[in-house]
C-alpha cells in the first residue's frame, strides 16, 4: 500500500509544542523607548539618592544601566511575535507557556528556537493584549488576569527580549473568571475586558479606575474593539445584537441587529483616521460565512460579502486599513482587500486545526496566525503597487522587444528592394 505524501512545512511555519490560543506582535521600538525612559528615571533617582548620602567623586562616569545600554537597535526586517497557550491544569505533560519567536522578513522564516520562553505554571494563557506604548502584556487566565513586563538585556542584542511576571497586581481583575476578550485603545489609555460570564469592564490605564462596569452586557462577551478615535467601544456576544458604547457617557448608543438567523462572530473597526469609520462584523448565515459592514455615523448596515463556507474562527483588520484577514475552523487563512472585499491571498490548510488567532503586524507587512495544532505561521503581504510596477516593467520590455524586432525586419525588407 502506497504511503501518502508527507505535508511540506514552509520556513514561515513552525511548531512549538503546545496548543496556541493567542498571539500578538511585539512593538519592539516602543518597548526600547519605554525601557530607556524607565532606566533614565531610575538612574536619576539613584543619582539623587547618592548625592544626598555622600559626594560623588566621579561625576563624569557613565552610570551602569543607563539608556545607552538598554536601548538596542533592531533590524526592521526582523520582527518579534509573542505566543501564548498550553495544555491546561491536567497532567498532560504539555506546558503552559508564553513564548517569543522571531520572524525574518527577508528569508521569510520563523525562528526554529524561541527567543524566550516563560512557563505560567498550571494556568494557561487564553487571551492577551499588548500595550501599544510598549509597557507590557496583560494575559487572561482561567480565573484572573495578570500583567507581564518586557525585559531587555543590556548587551544591545536585539534578540535579547524577555518577559517577566510583574509586581503590578490587576486587583479589579483578580478572581473574575475567564476573560474572552482583552483590548487596549490605540493610545494605550484604556483597557476593556469581556468575560465568559457576560461582564463588560473598561478601565483607565494604568490607574485601573473603572469607567464602564456592565454586569449583563451580553450572555457571554465574545469580542471587543475600540474605534480608532477612542470614542466608541463595540461589544459582541454569543446571542442578541452587537452593541456600541459611547465611552464619554458610558451608555449604549446603538444596537446592531442580526438578520435572518445570522450568528455574529467577531467585530473590528477599520483602522483609519477618517471621520466616517467602517465597522466590520463577521457572521455565519446558514452554511455561508460573511463579513457585514456598518457605517459608524448612522450605524446602518451598508454591505455584506460572502467569504467562505467554513465558520470564521479568527478575524483582524490591518493597521493601515487596507486589508482584512480571516482564519477558519478548517485551518484556512484568507487576506482580503478592504476596497473591494476580494481575496488577495488564500492559504488552504495553513494549519491542521482551528485557527485561534490572526493578527497583522504594526506596519501591516505581515500576518501571524496560530492554531490548536501548536503551529504558528507568518504570511507576508505583497504590495500591490510593487506587483503592478513589475508587471508594467515586464510589458514595457515586451513592447520594446517587439518594436526592435519589427524595425530589424523592416530594415531587412528595405535592403532587398534597394539597388
Amino acid at each position: 500500500m502506497a504511503r501518502g505524501r508527507r505535508r511540506a512545512i514552509p520556513p514561515c511555519s513552525k511548531t512549538y509544542g503546545f496548543p496556541i490560543y493567542c498571539a500578538a506582535w511585539v512593538p519592539f521600538d516602543r518597548i526600547s523607548t519605554s525601557t530607556a525612559a524607565a532606566a533614565e528615571e531610575e538612574a536619576a533617582k539613584k543619582e539623587k539618592k547618592e548625592e544626598e548620602e555622600h559626594e560623588q567623586e566621579d561625576k563624569g562616569k557613565e552610570k551602569e544601566g543607563s539608556p545607552s545600554s538598554t536601548s538596542p537597535v533592531t533590524d526592521p526586517n526582523r520582527i518579534l511575535v509573542v505566543l501564548g497557550g498550553g495544555g491546561g491544569e491536567g497532567r498532560s505533560g504539555i506546558p503552559n507557556v508564553l513564548l517569543i519567536a522571531e520572524f525574518d522578513l527577508v528569508s521569510r522564516s520563523l525562528s526554529d528556537r524561541p527567543v524566550f520562553r516563560l512557563g505560567t505554571d498550571a494556568d494557561v494563557p487564553y487571551r492577551m493584549a499588548v500595550h501599544p506604548g510598549g509597557d507590557g502584556i496583560v494575559c487572561s487566565f482561567p480565573k484572573s488576569c495578570r500583567w507581564f513586563d518586557w525585559d531587555i538585556s543590556e548587551n544591545e542584542d536585539s534578540n535579547r527580549l524577555a518577559l517577566k511576571s510583574s509586581a503590578k497586581i490587576l486587583t479589579p481583575l483578580e478572581d473574575v473568571g475567564l476573560q474572552l476578550s482583552l483590548v487596549f485603545n490605540s493610545e494605550g489609555s484604556l483597557l476593556a475586558t469581556g468575560g465568559e460570564d457576560g461582564y463588560l469592564r473598561v478601565f483607565k490605564w494604568p490607574s485601573m479606575e473603572i469607567i464602564l462596569n456592565q454586569t449583563d452586557a451580553h450572555t457571554t462577551v465574545k469580542d471587543l474593539d475600540f474605534s480608532p478615535n477612542g470614542k466608541f467601544l463595540v461589544s459582541l456576544g454569543n446571542s442578541g445584537p452587537c452593541r456600541i458604547w459611547d465611552l464619554t457617557s458610558s451608555t449604549v448608543v446603538a444596537s446592531l441587529p442580526r438578520e435572518n438567523g445570522e450568528i455574529f462572530g467577531f467585530c473590528r473597526f477599520c483602522r483609519t483616521t477618517a471621520e466616517n469609520q467602517v465597522l466590520y462584523i463577521t457572521a455565519m448565515h446558514g452554511d455561508q460565512a460573511k463579513i457585514v459592514s456598518w457605517d459608524s455615523l448612522s450605524w446602518n448596515r451598508v454591505g455584506a460579502k460572502r467569504i467562505a463556507r467554513d465558520p470564521i474562527s479568527a478575524f483582524n483588520v490591518s493597521m493601515d486599513g487596507k486589508h482584512l484577514a480571516i482564519g477558519t475552523v478548517e485551518g484556512d487563512i484568507t487576506i482580503l482587500r478592504c476596497s473591494d472585499m476580494q481575496p488577495q491571498i488564500t492559504v488552504k490548510k495553513a494549519h491542521l486545526g482551528i485557527v485561534t488567532s490572526i493578527i497583522f503586524s504594526q506596519d501591516s507587512r505581515a500576518l501571524v496566525s496560530a492554531s490548536f495544532d501548536s503551529n504558528a505561521r507568518v504570511t507576508v503581504i505583497e504590495s500591490r503597487r510593487d506587483s503592478g510596477s513589475k508587471m508594467w516593467l515586464l510589458l514595457l520590455v515586451i513592447v520594446l522587444a517587439v518594436m526592435v524586432y519589427y524595425m530589424r525586419l523592416n530594415a531587412a525588407m528595405l535592403q532587398q528592394y534597394l539597388p
